[in-house]
């Protein structure tokens, strides 16, 4: 079984400085059909205008994954962390038992576009943590490269979730296949370009939601950057 829902379809919000796309419920954006795929609670396509950014708030037991496109953002945390990251890296923050923090674009010129998600734990009431690594976008060239996966089983970075992130850029005649276990879901998340994905032609921030398959299959990109989450099913 698989559900595509196109990138107009999305919820979205414009704030001014923040312009939002929302893959699920999130906010002001409510739709009771689309509260999550799995484990994988939100996925928010956010631009934020030069010089602004959240300020300081708060979150607790939830896993949260940025992942930048284009610009920079600025991260700071009540755990010390001051850190810059920029396309190609992953970050991942352990909210836990309570942990504070904000996200700006410095630039006076460009805007910060990336992608913000969060995982449902499988831990509650761990001791918050930060992770950032960076990605050798050769490792992703017409294949899939592991970013993210529970802590110790072998991601760049470690979440408290049953749950795998894996990112891909094809073009042309690249494909690649994941193998997906019974009893799991997948969720395709075509950050930019086009892609088939399971036969299915697939466009900027199209989303292919994936039960009872055995695997992704990703073929015919033009200038492709894909996401694919491999999920526990609650």
């Amino acid at each position: 079984m698989h559900q595509l829902r196109r990138s107009s379809d999305r919820g979205h919000a414009d704030h001014g400085w923040l312009k939002s796309l929302h893959s699920f419920s999130f906010a002001d954006y409510y739709d009771p059909q689309f509260m999550g795929w799995g484990n994988l609670r939100v996925i928010n396509e956010d631009r934020i205008a030069p010089g602004m950014g959240f300020g300081t708030h708060s979150h607790r037991d939830m896993e949260i994954i940025s992942y930048v496109l284009s610009g920079e953002l600025a991260h700071k945390d009540s755990l010390g962390n001051v850190e810059t990251i920029p396309p190609g890296d992953i970050q991942r923050m352990s909210a836990g038992t309570g942990v504070t923090h904000s996200e700006f674009n410095h630039s006076k010129t460009k805007e910060t576009h990336f992608l913000q998600v969060w995982i449902q734990p499988n831990r509650r009431g761990v001791s918050p943590s930060y992770e950032q690594r960076a990605v050798n976008e050769h490792d992703k060239r017409g294949k899939f490269a592991k970013l993210v996966g529970p802590v110790g089983a072998g991601g760049l970075v470690g979440v408290q979730a049953d749950a795998w992130l894996y990112a891909g850029l094809f073009d042309d005649a690249e494909q690649a296949e994941l193998k997906i276990a019974t009893g799991r879901k997948a969720y395709v998340h075509l950050v930019r370009g086009e892609l088939t994905v399971n036969g299915i032609a697939m466009s900027w921030g199209d989303a292919l939601m994936i039960a009872d398959e055995t695997k992704v299959h990703v073929s015919h990109g033009r200038s492709a950057e894909v996401l694919v989450f491999d999920l526990a099913t609650t």
